[in-house]
C-alpha cells in the first residue's frame, strides 16, 4: 500500500525535535511493509542525506524567498494559544502552493490512502486531493490544529469539510476529539482514539552517560530529580509544577526541564519568585540523540498538562515509561490514556498544584515504589504503546478503507 503523508512538521536535520512523531509512525509503517511518501513544505534548515531516512521525502517552497518560509515546524503559533501574526500573511501563499504541490503529486503518484497530520493545512489539503481523486483521507489532530481551526469563520468551514470528507480522523486525547465534534461538526462515529508512541527499541532502561551529567547539572547525590519536557508554552502546565515544588518544601526534589518556548523567561521569574530557583535546571532544547540520558537521569517525569488549548498527549509521557520511569500527569491532554493511577504513575487533577505536589512527595520519599512503577510502565510500551502495536492499528484501519 502506498500512504501519502501530508504534514508541515518533519525533521530537517539529525536531532530536530519538529514532527518526530510523525517520522516515528512513517519508518514503522514501512517496517510493516508499507509504501511511505511524505509531502511537506520546504525549510531552509533541512539538510537530510539519503541514509538518514527510508522516507521518500517531496518538499515544496510556497515563497519567493528563503526568509520567507517561516511557517510550520513549531513556529507558526505564538505560545500556542494564538497564530503569529505572519501566518496571516504567509497562510494563503502556503494553501496556494501546497494545493498546486499536492494536487501534482497526487495525480502522478496515486497513492492509494493520505494520511495528514493537522486539520489545517494539510487536512484541508488533502480533503481537496481525496476528492477530486477518489483517495480515501486519514486526518490525525495532534493538538494546537483544533484551536486553530476554531480561529474564525473561515477556518471553521475549512476544517468542516476536511471533517466531512475524512473517512477517519485521529486524535490523541478526548479533549481533542471532544473539540472537534462539539465544535467543528466532526461526527463522531469516525474517530479513534490512537495516541503517538514509541519506539521501545530506541529508548530504554540504561545507565549510560548518566552519572556524568548529574555532575554536568550540578546535581546533589541525595537529589531526587523530576523531568518535564516541553515547549514552554501555557498548555504543558509548567508553572503549575513549579509552584507544586515550592508546596513540597522537600530541598532533595530537584527538576530539570528540557525545552524552550514563549514563556522561558517568565517561568524562569516564577522560580526565583516562589524561591525555588537552587532547585531547578533549566537546559533548553537537547539533541534528539541526548535525550534519553535525560530520561533515565530522572526518577520520575511530570507531565501537568493544562487545557489551554485542548492537547493531546505529549510523546514524553510515553519517552519516559519506555526508560522505565513513573510519570505524575494531570488529567489532561490524553494523560489518562496512558498513564494509571498507583499501577505506573499518579494522575491529578489539571491546575491543583497541592495534588500535585502531594504525589510528587509519594514518589520522593519511595525509591522502591518509584521502581515497581517504572517497570509498569516499560510493560505498557512493550506491549500497548510503542510504534509496532500503534502502527498496526493504523495499517488496520487502512486496509479496511482502501478496500471499501
Amino acid at each position: 500500500m502506498h500512504i501519502g503523508v501530508l504534514t508541515h512538521n518533519y525533521p530537517r536535520f539529525r536531532g530536530d525535535f519538529s514532527g518526530t512523531f510523525v517520522e516515528a509512525l512513517c519508518e514503522e509503517l514501512i517496517t510493516q511493509g508499507q509504501q511511505v511518501t511524505v509531502v511537506a513544505p520546504w525549510d531552509p534548515a533541512y539538510d537530510r542525506r539519503p541514509g538518514d531516512h527510508r522516507v521518500r521525502l517531496e518538499l515544496y517552497r510556497y515563497a519567493p524567498f528563503a526568509a520567507w518560509h517561516r511557517l510550520g515546524y513549531m513556529r507558526t503559533m505564538e505560545a500556542d494559544v494564538a497564530l503569529r501574526r505572519e501566518a496571516y500573511v504567509l497562510a494563503p501563499l502556503l494553501f496556494a502552493r501546497g494545493w498546486q504541490a499536492i494536487d501534482r503529486w497526487t495525480r502522478r503518484a496515486r497513492p492509494d490512502l493520505l494520511h495528514a497530520h493537522w486539520v489545517l493545512p494539510n487536512g484541508f489539503l488533502g480533503a481537496l486531493a481525496s476528492r477530486r481523486y477518489g483517495i480515501p483521507l486519514v486526518v490525525s489532530i495532534p493538538g494546537s490544529d483544533a484551536l486553530v481551526a476554531g480561529q474564525n469563520a473561515l477556518f471553521q468551514r475549512m476544517a468542516r469539510f476536511t471533517f466531512d470528507q475524512a473517512a477517519l480522523i485521529t486524535a490523541n486525547s478526548e479533549s481533542l476529539r471532544d473539540v472537534a465534534v462539539q465544535q467543528l461538526g466532526a461526527d463522531p462515529a469516525r474517530f479513534d482514539l490512537i495516541i503517538y508512541g514509541v519506539d521501545p527499541q530506541a529508548l530504554r532502561p540504561s545507565d549510560a552517560g548518566v552519572a556524568e551529567l548529574r555532575l554536568r547539572l550540578r546535581l546533589p547525590p541525595e537529589a531526587v530529580v523530576f523531568l518535564a519536557v516541553g515547549r514552554m508554552v501555557y498548555k504543558k502546565g509548567f508553572d503549575v509544577l513549579l509552584r507544586a515544588v515550592a508546596l513540597l518544601g522537600e530541598p532533595r526534589v530537584h527538576v530539570v526541564l528540557v525545552g524552550e518556548g514563549d514563556l522561558w523567561a517568565q517561568w524562569q521569574a516564577l522560580g526565583r519568585e516562589l524561591g525555588i530557583d537552587r532547585q531547578l535546571r533549566w537546559v533548553g532544547n537537547v539533541p534528539r540523540d541526548e535525550i534519553a540520558t535525560y530520561y533515565n537521569l530522572a526518577d520520575a517525569l511530570v507531565m501537568p498538562s493544562v487545557t489551554r488549548p485542548a492537547d493531546g498527549l505529549n510523546v514524553c509521557v510515553l519517552d519516559a515509561m519506555a526508560c522505565g520511569k513513573p510519570v505524575v500527569a494531570s488529567d489532561a491532554a490524553g494523560n489518562p490514556l496512558v498513564v494509571r493511577t498507583g499501577v505506573n504513575g499518579y494522575i491529578v487533577p489539571e491546575g491543583d498544584a497541592a495534588a500535585l505536589a502531594a504525589a510528587l512527595a509519594l514518589l520522593a520519599a519511595d525509591p522502591e515504589l518509584r521502581q515497581r512503577m517504572g517497570r509498569a510502565g516499560r510493560h505498557f510500551i512493550e506491549t500497548e504503546f510503542g510504534w509496532p502495536h500503534l502502527a498496526r492499528r493504523y495499517i488496520e484501519h487502512f486496509e479496511r478503507l482502501v478496500g471499501r
